[in-house]
């Protein structure tokens, strides 16, 4: 059986060049598994000479090659990097065979982020496919699951830890406070603040208006060049004064003098600027939440904006004041979701003022679901995931807050202009877990408990060290959900998290957000061991 294989890529040239040696050695152990297991792969596009790599990396490439594959042949979407899902998006969506999407199991190479990314993208598009991960492509589970998708054209996940909603297993004080909640959040309405939509292809992300309105949510379409336009009107002690600020606070900025390679105090300055445009903007258009984009568009103009999300998803910040000099947002946060995840946007929302209505600190975050190993010792037995994100968590969720924090600069490979991350170490403790997706053109909502943990130092750098070190990191046990269940239900590339005093706690929040979330209309879905 010949079944086809495309590789979607970057739409950043240097990511694709620096990436590709890991694809051409994943593809060829799938290759051999596949041969294996009594299928050949052909592979629909060429390796590309002038640009030193062989993935899809346009849509306008993706929808080229789509035109020469067998739309009724199987097909394996092979991914071993971040990728942009709209590059095979048309090609997917109009081709009748079989898919099966592939990543491999790495923390350097981060083709889970990726596939996870696709698999969402699909759903949300209507679009059947299986999917399938290894290490090695070696594995009982891998070679399995690829003999019966070659020979049945479907791999079943395992979904024994997904439980549906039923208000009847809330306790009804927990339930009425869930329902009270988010009936004058729907009746208040809220304004969620969009620079750019569809940030790196994530069409997973971007959430249709007939299904946002429901929840009392309304999109305030922004552009990223009023951002930059609004920076260019902060004045340089305004940003002197958010840097002290944080300087006062503990924060440690690793700064160089090399503009190319090194994070500046230039850059952070700017980054400075940027926060303060971003609030000024928020409360002009009386926003409740905002998501900036970055990754296309600024990041040809200034420094990463992953300094300004975390910042604004804590609610001890730097002050920002208006022309008038009026504090914009006092002592509140400001929730912000990276890389303009509408379905992040929605969560973070939502959470901030359900644990604040409750007097709880409502800081959180997403992150990405970037890799994960067992880890055992005298006090963890157990898988262990490995939440990172590009700098946009609050201090507030790290070990020593503002002064376990520091800034360091972004990698070159992705943000040629620099600017810093906000990175620490998350602090161990029970955590509310939750990822908003559409399917089914509904909006639905998978949430579960789980706890951060704290690593030995060496494990901790380890991990760090495989991943992406500039970044903050969260180690993170899920409660009743082991990696294969959660590699098979999860619909996105981000996952929510925000703290619970103790796991007690984090299961009673868990319910009454899951009834907050159900009467603003979303659907949701227990998973693991939520004590229902």
């Amino acid at each position: 059986m010949n079944i086809y294989l495309v590789a979607s890529g970057d739409l950043r040239l240097s990511a694709n060049q620096v990436c590709w040696e890991a694809q051409a050695q994943m593809e060829q152990l799938l290759s051999e598994a596949v041969a294996q297991a009594g299928g050949k792969i052909i592979r629909a596009h060429a390796y590309d000479e002038k640009k030193q790599h062989g993935f899809i990396d346009s849509q306008k490439m993706g929808m080229q090659v789509f035109k020469n594959i067998d739309p009724t042949a199987p097909l394996i979407v092979a991914e071993s990097v971040w990728q942009y899902s709209h590059h095979v998006l048309a090609g997917l969506i109009t081709h009748k065979g079989p898919i099966l999407t592939v990543a491999n199991w790495s923390g350097e190479w981060p083709g889970l982020v990726g596939m996870l990314n696709l698999n969402g993208s699909l759903t949300k598009a209507g679009v059947e496919y299986s999917t399938l991960w290894s290490v090695d492509f070696s594995d009982d589970f891998f070679k399995t699951n690829l003999k019966n998708w070659l020979q049945t054209a479907t791999v079943q996940p395992d979904l024994s830890h997904v439980k549906a909603f039923d208000k009847a297993l809330i306790p009804s004080d927990e339930l009425a406070k869930g329902v009270a909640f988010a009936k004058a959040f729907r009746n208040e309405k809220a304004i969620m603040g969009v620079f750019d939509e569809g940030c790196m292809g994530m069409f997973n992300a971007i959430v249709p208006d007939h299904l946002l309105h429901p929840t009392g949510i309304y999109k305030e379409r922004l552009s990223q060049s009023s951002l930059y336009a609004k920076m260019l009107t902060v004045k340089d002690e305004e940003a002197e004064t958010v840097l002290q600020w944080l300087l006062d606070k503990g924060m440690k900025f690793n700064w160089g003098t090399d503009e190319v390679t090194e994070l500046t105090r230039n850059q952070t300055l700017l980054q400075c600027k940027m926060y303060i445009a971003a609030v000024r903007i928020a409360a002009e258009f009386g926003c409740d939440t905002i998501g900036i984009q970055y990754q296309q568009g600024l990041k040809d103009l200034v420094p990463a904006s992953d300094l300004v999300e975390g910042l604004l998803n804590n609610q001890n910040r730097p002050p920002v004041f208006d022309e008038e000099g009026n504090e914009l947002f006092a002592g509140e946060a400001l929730p912000h979701f990276n890389e303009v995840d509408e379905c992040a946007g929605i969560d973070a929302l939502v959470t901030y003022n359900l644990w604040r209505s409750m007097g709880l600190k409502g800081e959180n975050t997403l992150h990405d679901l970037r890799y994960g190993e067992h880890f055992k010792n005298e006090t963890i037995d157990g898988f262990v995931w490995v939440f990172l994100i590009s700098g946009a968590a609050p201090p507030e969720h790290f070990v020593g807050g503002y002064e376990g924090t520091s800034s360091e600069r972004q990698p070159e490979m992705y943000f040629r202009l620099g600017g810093g991350s906000v990175k620490g170490v998350s602090k161990p403790g029970a955590i509310v877990w939750s990822r908003i997706y559409v399917m089914d053109d509904a909006l639905h909502c998978d949430l579960g408990i789980g706890e951060s943990v704290d690593l030995p130092k060496e494990e901790l750098d380890r991990r760090w060290n495989m991943t992406t070190p500039q970044w903050p990191i969260m180690n993170a046990v899920l409660k009743g959900v082991n990696r294969d269940q959660m590699m098979g239900r999860h619909k996105a590339n981000h996952i929510q998290v925000v703290y619970a005093e103790n796991e007690t706690e984090a299961n009673k929040l868990c319910r009454i957000k899951a009834a907050a979330l159900q009467e603003l209309g979303i659907q949701v879905h227990f998973c693991g061991d939520v004590a229902v």
